[in-house]
């Protein structure tokens, strides 16, 4: 019987095992998180494309259309908590007339890794969107700019 007591002949895993395997879990458990990271960074930078075209196409005639539409995108950026100086906004196609069609392109950089209370790590990724939207065609105060744009009384 005393030979069974001290013989570890047999045994194929033991207490390393459980190490191993939170490791597993925790890595497996960041990589989920990052992946989320990335998709909310893609919906961010959507909104934020969205709501610099929507605010330059929207601008009041007599308005500073640029400064308005960049604005509206780094609040859109603030409003899902994140850094609004990190967003890179780009006016794509930009005049202010009926019937044009306005884009803009809106940028983000995030960390590869994040770790809660760590920060960022790694050279990440560029999360980028764009968006497009006309000027409306019967809209006052604004020259006309296409050929077959409705003229206004």
């Amino acid at each position: 019987m005393s030979r069974w007591r001290r013989d570890e002949s047999g045994q194929v895993a033991g207490m390393e095992v459980l190490p191993f395997g939170l490791l597993t879990f925790v890595v497996g458990l960041l990589l989920v998180a990052n992946a989320w990271a990335v998709v909310d960074a893609k919906m961010a930078v959507s909104a934020a494309a969205r709501e610099a075209t929507r605010a330059f196409v929207e601008a009041p005639a007599d308005g500073d259309p640029w400064a308005l539409a960049d604005a509206a995108a780094r609040s859109a950026i603030a409003g899902t908590g994140r850094d609004p100086a990190k967003l890179v906004l780009t006016p794509v196609e930009a005049t202010l007339s009926r019937c044009r069609t306005v884009r803009y392109e809106a940028s983000y950089r995030i960390p590869a890794v994040r770790v809660p209370w760590l920060g960022g790590f790694g050279a990440g990724f560029t999360a980028t969107a764009r968006h497009a939207e006309i000027v409306d065609p019967y809209r006052t105060g604004l020259p006309l700019s296409e050929p077959g744009c409705a003229p206004t009384s």
